[in-house]
């Protein structure tokens, strides 16, 4: 994603302000992100960018609200197609924005209070858990398909993943992801599920009756939290690992 390196135009000073953050993430993390840094790429003083974002922490606010919302548009777009096409619709967006998807995650960086990335949040985790009636089952099974999906854009972007997968983080994900069962009881989600495994059929020996099945513990995230949030830690490490152009996406 190209960063913010031009002084800003009359008007437009905060979508510049985040872009040269996106740009300082991308070379040195969100953790060394500096205020001044940013002002800096952007061409702007350092008072400027206090102005709009009062300090480091209202910047990353800033830039994971973006993500969130950038997140709940790549998700919508596969809103009609199998669930597993949702998971791969999002190691796709970290793949494709990684500084986003690096400070989304990170609450002790941001303010978590933020109005606007509630909002942001909310329209995301809808699109992960649907919309009606939210169950202790249901929420279990989106909290385990998203940290296989989160789990493996994690490890595909620091380079952890085994080779033997290859290096199309997309099919990895379609590869792996289908060993994840739906609720019987949820017509819903194994009707969405059951699409992704026709068109990617697990192997063989995926349906043997001595395979361990997953199991499900608590039902997530409290009331107004609606997307699980990472507890403090050091920040991931970076990788220059590029990412080929996928395969073609199934059809939905």
């Amino acid at each position: 994603m190209a960063s913010g390196s031009r002084p800003y135009h009359h008007g437009n000073l905060r979508p510049a302000l985040i872009s040269a953050a996106i740009g300082e993430i991308e070379e040195s993390g969100p953790a060394a992100m500096s205020l001044r840094a940013v002002a800096r790429r952007a061409g702007v003083t350092h008072a400027a960018a206090t102005y709009h974002f009062g300090d480091r922490a209202g910047l990353l606010t800033a830039v994971a609200a973006e993500g969130y919302r950038l997140l709940a548009e790549a998700l919508a777009q596969e809103t009609g197609c199998s669930f597993l096409e949702v998971g791969v619709a999002y190691v796709r967006f970290a793949v494709t924005h990684r500084a986003h998807f690096e400070v989304m995650y990170r609450p002790e960086l941001y303010h978590r209070d933020d109005a606007e990335l509630g909002r942001a949040r909310e329209a995301a985790a809808t699109l992960l858990y649907g919309t009606g009636e939210i169950t202790r089952e249901r929420m279990a099974y989106g909290v385990a398909a998203w940290s296989i999906v989160h789990g493996l854009a994690t490890l595909w972007l620091n380079g952890n993943l085994p080779a033997q997968l290859g290096d199309d983080p997309e099919e990895i994900t379609r590869v792996v992801a289908s060993h994840l069962s739906p609720p019987r009881q949820d017509p819903a989600l194994a009707g969405r599920l059951l699409t992704s495994h026709q068109n990617h059929p697990l192997p063989a020996w995926s349906h043997s009756p001595s395979r361990p099945r997953l199991r499900y513990g608590a039902a997530g995230p409290g009331p107004g939290s609606p997307w699980p949030t990472a507890g403090p830690g050091r920040s991931p490490r970076r990788s220059s690992r590029p990412h080929r152009a996928s395969s073609p996406r199934p059809e939905c």
